[in-house]
């Protein structure tokens, strides 16, 4: 996991001494190369971290998409975030391909390019991301589609009460009641943490469901159906829960996201 554990109860705290206590000799002095090289490492290591940290965060990525054991997400990574997919391999989308349906139980069923999302108001906002096993990203910012919005724009039927959503790795698959659905918390996203959605991270476009287990936001967002009645995605069918509320469900106690 990529957090820092502050000390608590339990932890050990390195033992004070007083000035007096320390010994007189402190090993052999450092000489003036060797701290200017020195300092000179460190200042390269400032300057380089934040491209060396997107090229692992690339690299994991990458390492995900062919990877269906999940066992990159184990691996150390800076952003926080740990990558996850089910399926062997999944294609990449762009604006040249890329299409969302929204079907089911509507009275017009709708079909969006992605510029087709990029040219609906947007909406934008920042909340801590909780993975249910355990790694948390405080502050993240999220910016798409209310789910709401094209749920209206296709004519929700009466029958309708609940949302399956597909994607276009062929495998995963979430759902929502139609209530948790219309939350305005709950975004058809397109940018992530100020940029567009890259692949890694479910681009061009995926679910992103604020206050519930990361594992709802379903990434490569492909389909939007309207149903009867909640239809159990691809982990709660493995026993997440489907009702996944942060800090309220999966016999979990973290601090809600919102």
């Amino acid at each position: 996991m990529n957090s820092e554990q502050p000390d608590g109860p339990g932890r050990d705290r390195p033992e004070t001494r007083d000035a007096a206590e320390e010994p007189e000799a402190r090993g052999t002095p450092v000489g003036r190369r060797v701290l200017l090289g020195t300092l000179g490492l460190g200042a390269l290591g400032v300057v380089a971290a934040p491209t060396l940290q997107r090229g692992l965060e690339a690299f994991l990525g990458s390492a995900a998409d062919k990877d269906p054991t999940g066992l990159t997400g184990l691996l150390p990574n800076g952003g926080g975030f740990r990558y996850y997919s089910v399926a062997s391999s999944v294609p990449r989308k762009n604006a040249d391909t890329y299409q969302l349906t929204v079907d089911g139980l509507v009275d017009t069923p709708r079909t969006y390019s992605l510029a087709d999302l990029r040219a609906l108001p947007q909406t934008r906002m920042v909340k801590d991301v909780q993975c249910v096993t355990g790694w948390r990203v405080p502050g993240t910012p999220f910016e798409g589609v209310r789910l709401s919005r094209l749920l209206d724009a296709a004519g929700v039927r009466p029958t309708a009460g609940a949302v399956r959503f597909t994607c276009f790795d062929g495998t995963y698959t979430e759902s929502l009641t139609l209530e948790q659905a219309r939350r305005a918390d709950v975004l058809v996203a397109l940018r992530m943490q100020d940029k567009n959605l890259s692949h890694s991270h479910g681009g061009p476009v995926r679910l992103y469901v604020a206050p519930m287990y990361f594992y709802k936001s379903a990434k490569w967002l492909s389909g939007i159906t309207l149903t009867e009645d909640v239809r159990p995605g691809y982990w709660e069918k493995r026993g997440y829960d489907i009702d996944a509320w942060v800090g309220r469900s999966n016999g979990r106690d973290d601090e809600p996201t919102s």
